[in-house]
């Protein structure tokens, strides 16, 4: 108890100093408010732990307005151009046309390289990357490149607000700097540029509209903007540079050069052209199923190039769910075939893994919770996974090695293969078994972050900084597996896993993702008719939506926590209930209201002898107090 009050008092020093050195509304103050929204939602937890964190956060804001406190330089990630493909070949004319249109000193409006008939797989991703690959070796890009999946045609494309986000803080911008709103955070995204005295390009790919993408532009100066999309995006008024498939020889080029990556000597291509010509046919010239196509051959050296045409052939009369519209007719090569092909040669547990990995919500997945999801050792999931890719039906992420994503146009194929599976392979205990694992993972976490030295932590991590770089990891995975949760009915995951994740979103400053789990959060409680734990997740939204200053939405969700807590007869509920109210209240400039609030709180914590909940209420009143000029 006397630590927990020194830290009260150095806490409340550090609030005070903050408001005196920033005029309410400046720059200090949404620090101001979150510091004492963090000691307030610790309440009888160690709040010493905290008080380090806090502390160095405050003393770097207080650095930026003239303190003698130098305040680290903020990492910049301007070097994200993804690897080049090997053996990249048959698109000398749509490379010639991009550098002339990526020239710096040609014209500054946006790039748009488009798939004809919103076809997935033709290779636009990969002609982008070479693109920035040539202009780099040119040295057209002095100021560095930045690359953004926008994952357009996902169930849950990126917004502009986030795929702001992640630009700024690649171009150096601190967390707290960042704008909540998306006009506000485009403007400052257009002024960072604008500072950057080299080009820099932008590659934003994978784009479903014209508004994913217009605020991402940058303003007037040298700098590129490169999109890829299933569309020509016409409304962006860009240069457009629509690619189909490729032709016969360029496909047979493709496959050649495959195998002679692997193999110099391999000359099955080269040496059957028939074969190769059928191959590249019943490809439709799609890239993605010739890249799959070479790994056949590739994987099985005896495996000849017409009798590998002849079984493809075979399978695409009946497999043409996904499929190029050539002008054919009923002989249009179907792209599933490839697919469909390369799965049967997988063997069944391998087959199996393909199939649960559909379940992943997130954009990709770690080794490890691939193994919970199949209910595996992970060494014998590791071998999975790299048969998998081996066969190009997944690969490695970029984002960090042990992780894998899947195509777009793979994961439907495997989708449908999941549905028509789901009893044999057990998928919605799979699910259960994936959800538990996150719930897991993101609980230890959570305690690592709290833990004092010389504390008992979970063993699922070295300690805080291994914690925080998981989550970091999987935040996107986390996130949608909430959503998933909801979804499939799976109430006290799509409950509690926000709950859990709370603190580490409010300390990486993502509102948006914050506000998403909390609001699904508190309709699980509902439907579960959990009246007390809806409570706790109002109280969760409250504290969310005062992050993201909707400070009237947080006074609603708090006073709904407070009906709660009365309903139920949880004194300490209602105390804290208070509490973050008059916290709200006093946000939004209700001083009067907040002060009340605040001698209500006290009250309670007073009469149940809670020394800590009563300190903490008058450091908020003194607060409430000193605003309202009294």
């Amino acid at each position: 108890m006397p630590g927990t009050l020194v830290a009260q008092k150095m806490t409340g020093h550090l609030l005070r100093e903050i408001i005196t050195r920033g005029s309410r509304g400046g720059p200090l103050f949404p620090l101001a408010s979150q510091l004492n929204d963090d000691v307030t939602h610790l309440q009888g937890q160690r709040i010493e732990d905290m008080l380090g964190y806090l502390a160095d956060e405050v003393r770097q804001a207080l650095a930026r307005l003239g303190g003698t406190h130098a305040v680290a330089a903020v990492p910049t990630a301007l070097a994200q151009l993804p690897a080049a493909t090997p053996g990249f070949t048959g698109r000398d004319d749509e490379l010639a046309v991009l550098a002339g249109l990526l020239d710096p000193t040609g014209s500054s409006a946006p790039v748009v390289v488009s798939a004809v008939a919103g076809l997935a797989g033709v290779g636009k991703t990969t002609l982008a990357v070479q693109a920035g690959h040539m202009a780099r070796q040119r040295g057209w890009f002095g100021g560095g490149m930045l690359f953004i999946d926008l994952h357009g045609y996902d169930t849950a494309p990126v917004e502009p607000r986030p795929a702001l986000d992640a630009l700024l803080r690649a171009l150096g911008v601190s967390a707290e700097h960042i704008p909540l709103t998306e006009e506000e955070r485009a403007g400052l995204y257009r002024s960072v540029l604008a500072q950057i005295p080299e080009p820099v390009l932008v590659i934003a790919d994978n784009a479903s509209s014209e508004a994913q993408v217009r605020p991402l532009l940058p303003g007037a100066g040298p700098h590129k903007v490169l999109v890829t999309s299933r569309h020509t995006l016409a409304g962006l008024d860009a240069r457009l540079v629509d690619i189909t498939v490729l032709d016969d020889d360029e496909a047979v080029g493709l496959l050649h050069a495959a195998l002679q990556t692997a193999r110099p000597d391999d000359d099955r291509i080269a040496g059957d052209q028939d074969a190769a010509g059928r191959l590249a046919r019943v490809c439709g010239g799609l890239p993605l199923a010739l890249q799959i196509t070479a790994a056949m051959l590739k994987s099985d050296p005896t495996l000849a190039a017409s009798e590998l045409a002849a079984e493809l052939a075979a399978q695409s009369a009946r497999l043409d769910r996904l499929r190029y519209d050539d002008g054919s007719g009923a002989g249009t090569p179907s792209v599933a075939a490839a697919f469909e092909l390369s799965y049967r040669k997988l063997d069944g547990l391998t087959a199996r893994v393909f199939r649960l990995l559909a379940v992943c919500p997130g954009p990709d997945v770690c080794t490890r919770a691939a193994a919970e999801l199949a209910e595996m050792p992970i060494s014998q999931a590791r071998k999975m996974l790299a048969a998998l890719a081996h066969a190009h039906l997944i690969e490695p992420a970029r984002v960090k090695a042990g992780r894998w994503q899947v195509h777009d146009l793979v994961h439907l194929y495997a989708s449908d293969l999941s549905t028509a599976h789901a009893e044999e392979d057990g998928r919605e205990q799979a699910r259960d078994r994936l959800l538990a694992y996150y719930l897991r993972m993101a609980r230890a976490a959570d305690q690592h972050l709290r833990a004092l030295p010389r504390t008992a932590v979970p063993p699922e991590f070295t300690g805080r900084a291994d914690a925080l770089d998981w989550l970091d990891t999987e935040r996107p995975s986390l996130v949608a597996a909430v959503t998933m949760a909801a979804d499939t009915g799976r109430n006290q995951a799509a409950l509690r896993l926000p709950l859990v994740l709370a603190d580490y979103l409010a300390w990486r400053r993502r509102p948006d993702d914050w506000l998403a789990t909390a609001a699904i959060s508190v309709n699980a409680a509902q439907r579960a008719g959990d009246r007390v734990n809806e409570g706790v997740a109002l109280d969760n939204l409250g504290n969310a939506l005062r992050q993201g200053r909707r400070f009237e939405k947080a006074i609603i969700a708090h006073q709904e926590d407070l009906a709660i807590c009365r309903e139920t007869g949880d004194r300490h509920g209602e105390g804290m209930a208070l509490t973050n109210l008059g916290n709200a209240l006093r946000d939004a400039g209700r001083f009067e209201e907040a002060i009340r609030t605040h001698q209500d709180a006290a009250a309670i914590f007073r009469a149940a002898d809670d020394r800590h909940g009563e300190g903490m209420t008058l450091n908020n009143l003194g607060n409430a107090l000193q605003d309202a000029a009294r």
